[in-house]
């Protein structure tokens, strides 16, 4: 990912551009999504705010804060994990596709890539012919990272 200070600043050009403000706190929550490279509960957000900027943010306003940041797209909430990770795409100028998460099971690193519209179309349809309606594109696969699944072969 880009340095955080270009993270930060596209994010403030992406908040005026939609009309909302990227507060100091919603700023701070961001820096330490971006600052971490990795998945964070709520309250490992907390502990990295705290550590980062020296102030006591509660929980409700980070888990405030964190719905905010999910609704406009700059950062993610990871389900299956209940954790939340910076959107790898925020410096990026094109629009964005349904993210999927690869995530690795040993050392619960967190890559993020873009599904195809045409593929999640598909899902779609196919979803919709069962009897359901797709209420989120965004998948989290379990898999292993390669530096883990080297680790396991050489056991």
């Amino acid at each position: 990912m880009a340095n955080i200070e270009s993270v930060l600043s596209h994010a403030e050009e992406h908040c005026r551009a939609h009309g909302i403000r990227l507060t100091p706190k919603r700023k701070q929550v961001l820096f330490g999504l971006v600052k971490a490279q990795k998945a964070l509960s709520a309250y490992d957000v907390i502990d990295e705010v705290n550590r980062e900027f020296n102030n006591v943010l509660q929980p409700m306003s980070v888990y405030r804060i964190l719905e905010f940041l999910t609704e406009n797209q700059l950062i993610h909430k990871l389900s299956t994990a209940n954790k939340f990770i910076a959107c790898s795409h925020i410096t990026c100028s094109h629009t964005h596709e349904a993210p999927q998460f690869l995530i690795c099971g040993s050392c619960h690193r967190v890559s993020e890539i873009n599904i195809d519209k045409s593929l999640i179309s598909t899902l779609r349809e196919n979803i919709h012919r069962k009897g359901f309606k797709l209420v989120s594109p965004q998948l989290e696969l379990s898999c292993l990272c390669n530096d883990c699944a080297t680790n396991i072969s050489l056991k």
